[in-house]
């Protein structure tokens, strides 16, 4: 395709974008002529290096998130031998194992204020080694006070280095200009498989407690040390360049004219009309969002707490086999969040959440109706499946509600979900040593069908 007719005057070159596709490195084709020469040469993209550096920030954050997974995975399976070790009840355990998400709720809201003063990846990577370390201390408790202690502190710094990591996931994305944060969850999903892969080989070796989990933190804390210097540097209150898509739409509006002062007046005095309203709408659909978000939280304490004792106790599971209710879930949950970017950019979050809710209380509703061993683990596979996109979509929206500080809607549900964390073991503990673990469960179907009621506030499909 020519720019002009040929001739002897050198004509303006005629750039064709290549596909963008994910690569930063991507090039041009310019087309132009010279002394009546068409003339075709690549060039390499005048954004190689910024794109390049939100590559390695995405590859830097997938570690931040796999590592994530990996750490808690790692103590998770042993929690049958720590009750039994400690000699604990189900309602007593429920109390004990609450104390991590006690502790996340406690530390969630200084989150923010960290990011704001050290930077999301440093926050992520102290959080990181001092989850490691509270983790490993839970698991040589010799009492069941110091074992809470513990899990509490662990929890603390799990939920910094949670809203940290998703903060920069977030700044990562907006390099992007497209989503690609259920991909970072996908990552803690494949973490958390491998945690459980990795605390069901030690049980099969029989190693200690103590030595299983002192070489997992150091492998994994390593792993994020080694991670931040690939991070994005400068402070999270600086705005990111948008990726191509943005960059567009902005370039677009910035070509219509600017509103003159009157316009501006009459739009204040609009504003000031709505803003009761829009306020109220604000609230409502972020409690929303911490309900949507709650609900995911909910059915993954039931994988993280009580899979591995309801296939051992109530299926006569042996350990080693009892740890796949757990890993199901989060192998199925990392399937979900893969996909989970494809299936949002089609349906939308609205449409998907729904989905996903009808499909976690029909799956586990089906395995607690008719109980045996392959129909629990397909049941738990099934409900990780079906959440799986529910917190990245609540981060999401929450961080785009407008009358919001930067990073204060991520922060209130990334805080505020972890009452399903906390809540969880203790209902599902008494109800338990009440009726039996079997009827505990049901939390699972009823998470569910919550969301399936909730899920209108959540964007339906673009376009």
């Amino acid at each position: 395709m020519d720019s002009g007719p040929p001739g002897p005057v050198d004509s303006a070159p005629l750039v064709i974008d290549a596909p963008a596709g994910d690569d930063p490195g991507r090039q041009k084709e310019c087309t132009f002529v010279r002394s009546g020469v068409r003339v075709t040469r690549m060039t390499v993209d005048t954004e190689t290096r910024p794109l390049l550096a939100a590559r390695h920030a995405r590859a830097a954050v997938a570690v931040l998130f796999f590592t994530n997974g990996a750490l808690f995975a790692n103590l998770l399976p042993r929690y049958p031998q720590i009750k039994e070790d400690l000699a604990i009840g189900n309602g007593a355990y429920g109390l004990a194992v609450a104390a991590f998400p006690a502790g996340a709720v406690t530390a969630g809201l200084a989150a923010g204020v960290l990011v704001r003063r050290m930077g999301s990846a440093r926050v992520a990577v102290l959080g990181t080694l001092l989850t490691g370390a509270g983790i490993l201390a839970a698991g040589v408790a010799p009492s069941v006070a110091l074992f809470a202690t513990a899990l509490f502190l662990a929890g603390a710094m799990d939920a910094l280095t949670d809203v940290a990591q998703n903060a920069h996931g977030l700044r990562v994305q907006r390099l992007y200009g497209r989503s690609i944060l259920n991909s970072f969850h996908a990552i803690w999903s494949i973490g958390a498989v491998t945690g459980g892969l990795m605390a069901a080989g030690a049980m099969s070796l029989d190693l200690s407690l103590g030595v299983h989990l002192t070489v997992s933190a150091v492998v994994l804390v390593a792993a994020a040390v080694a991670a931040l210097r690939f991070c994005l540097p400068g402070p999270d209150s600086e705005p990111e360049e948008a990726g191509p898509e943005r960059s567009e739409a902005e370039g677009a509006r910035g070509t219509e004219r600017a509103p003159g002062a009157e316009e501006a007046r009459r739009a204040e005095r609009a504003l000031g009309a709505e803003g009761a309203r829009g306020t109220s709408r604000v609230g409502f659909v972020l409690a929303a969002l911490v309900l949507i978000a709650t609900a995911g939280t909910l059915v993954e304490d039931a994988g993280n707490s009580w899979a591995a004792l309801y296939l051992g106790d109530a299926l006569h599971a042996s350990a080693a086999l009892a740890a796949w209710g757990f890993i199901a879930l989060v192998g199925a949950q990392f399937i979900g969040r893969i996909i989970g970017d494809r299936l949002v950019d089609r349906f939308g979050q609205r449409a998907v959440a729904r989905s996903g809710g009808l499909i976690t209380a029909v799956g586990m509703g089906l395995a607690l109706a008719v109980p045996t061993l392959p129909g629990t683990v397909l049941g738990f596979a099934l409900a990780g499946f079906g959440v799986a996109t529910l917190v990245p979509a609540a981060m999401h929206e929450a961080d785009a509600l407008p009358g919001l500080k930067p990073g204060s809607g991520l922060t209130l549900v990334s805080w505020l979900m972890r009452l399903g964390f906390l809540l969880s073991p203790p209902i599902v503990g008494q109800v338990a040593d009440a009726a039996g673990l079997r009827t505990g469960l049901l939390v699972i179907p009823a998470a569910g069908v919550l969301v399936v009621l909730l899920a209108g506030v959540l964007r339906a499909r673009r376009g």
